[in-house]
């Protein structure tokens, strides 16, 4: 499994904010990436029970406006919005906590289309201070990854070659970049420069699977 890091983080825009959800503070994670296929054909990959499992994780529920559905080892939800091919809005309900997702896709050019995916979590304890925006957007990350190699291929995710990957060199890298690069965006939405890369740091550590930095 050949990539390239430096291709896939640098095809991604990522952008942090804060805004008022429900009332209550909270953290905007945001990640944009052009895909070389039509609208209606990533609509399908995003949306198809058949197709989920090929680029990112197995699926199962009620995959219709108002189910639920639950992503196998991962989050659950109720899938709150749905208006094809352009919208999608779901609950993301992942160790006992609630976060928002929603991916809005939009014609970028002719044969192009633009992702948006916008994570919404409430500002609670010290995780984004430890983390920043890093704690799921390498994650996302990845699975945008995943979703352009897939569309490029057709071709389903070998599991245990990814897993391989993650854990090599050439991943740690893609992971380290991707992480510095929420950091970045961090910094853009006025974290403390210092406070941003420490955290960065300590997102990387965690997703190589490395000891923290500093030992804390």
């Amino acid at each position: 499994m050949k990539i390239d890091p430096a291709a896939y983080v640098g095809a991604v825009v990522r952008q942090v904010a804060d805004r008022e959800y429900q009332g209550r503070p909270a953290r905007v994670v945001i990640a944009t990436r052009d895909y070389d296929t039509t609208i209606e054909d990533l609509w399908d990959a995003l949306t198809s029970a058949e197709r989920i499992p090929r680029w990112f994780l197995p699926i199962s529920g009620d995959l219709r406006l108002g189910g639920r559905y639950q992503l196998k080892g991962n989050a659950g939800g109720e899938i709150t919005r749905c208006e094809p091919p352009r919208l999608l809005s779901v609950t993301w309900e992942f160790g006992g906590g609630t976060t928002w997702l929603t991916v809005t896709l939009s014609d970028a050019d002719a044969g192009v289309t633009r992702l948006e995916l916008e994570h919404i979590a409430h500002v609670e304890g010290d995780l984004w201070d430890r983390f920043g925006p890093g704690a799921v957007g390498v994650g996302w990350d990845l699975a945008l990854m995943g979703l352009a190699r897939h569309l490029a291929s057709r071709a389903a995710v070998d599991r245990s070659e990814a897993a391989a990957w993650s854990a090599s060199e050439e991943g740690k890298d893609f992971i380290r970049r991707t992480s510095e690069e929420w950091g970045r965006a961090s910094i853009g939405a006025g974290t403390e420069e210092s406070a941003a890369r420490a955290a960065a740091a300590r997102t990387t550590a965690f997703y190589c699977g490395e000891p923290e930095p500093g030992g804390n």
